[in-house]
């Protein structure tokens, strides 16, 4: 494999990643959506997930100090913003703990990620590692899994308003804005490296970028549903105890 991919060639290679890779095909999210969790259960997705939404803008602050070009930098700091905001009580990291909070858990307990799985901690400091250890282009195509987003988000918002009278539009608020945001970014992303992959092995390098965040992602859920579903959470996890402590029914 030394001939160069085109560049429409390479998109269709990306694309085709996410087509057999996305976690839109994993069984907690296919019941995520249609109304197959218990409330437990969402609850249990919101916790650990917080701590892979608020590494984001860490992971992005990472690709941005390693950018020595000033327009990229531009481009892409806006990211941090959108996960940040420009003020405390703004921003994606702020609208997920208002998920979070309607569904009663503890904002302190969320936010420590004491409760989240080892599982959820491993993969999210292993995601912060490759942004940091693996090439510029490899990191910017980790983050092309923004490609697949904006469908999954519309499916989960509104089978999780469908199906769970515990939540309101104004508790998916995070979601709103990320379709818009995820497209806006993807579309830089993937600009960026169908034009800095100029080797057959960068190419290759960068679909196994994007491999590895899809099986990243793939693996919380996968912990997700070993702990909750099939087996019990590892000691320290959230569980039902935990739910009961913070004055609600599990």
């Amino acid at each position: 494999m030394t001939d160069l991919l085109s560049a429409d060639e390479l998109e269709r290679r990306l694309r085709a990643v996410g087509a057999e890779r996305y976690h839109h095909l994993h069984p907690y999210q296919l019941r995520l959506q249609s109304g197959g969790c218990s409330r437990f259960e969402v609850e249990a997705w919101a916790l650990n997930r917080y701590l892979y939404q608020a590494c984001i803008p860490q992971k992005d602050a990472i690709i941005l100090s390693r950018m020595e070009d000033p327009a990229l930098r531009r481009a892409w700091r806006q990211r941090i913003v959108d996960h940040d905001g420009e003020r405390e009580g703004d921003g994606g990291i702020a609208r997920w703990l208002k998920l979070t909070d309607d569904l009663g858990l503890d904002r302190g307990a969320v936010v420590s990620g004491r409760l989240a799985l080892p599982a959820t901690k491993f993969a999210v400091n292993a995601y912060l590692t490759f942004v940091r250890e693996r090439s510029l282009l490899e990191a910017v195509a980790s983050s092309l899994t923004e490609l697949f987003s904006p469908q999954i988000i519309k499916t989960r918002v509104a089978g999780m308003l469908e199906h769970y009278d515990f939540v309101t539009p104004e508790t998916l608020a995070y979601f709103a804005a990320r379709p818009a945001q995820a497209g806006r970014d993807s579309d830089f992303a993937l600009a960026y490296v169908k034009q800095h992959a100029t080797t057959r092995a960068e190419q290759e390098a960068v679909v196994a970028a994007l491999e590895w965040k899809c099986d990243m992602l793939w693996a919380m859920l996968d912990a997700l549903e070993h702990a909750y579903v099939h087996a019990a959470p590892a000691p320290g996890a959230y569980r039902k105890l935990d739910a009961a402590s913070f004055g609600k029914a599990a």
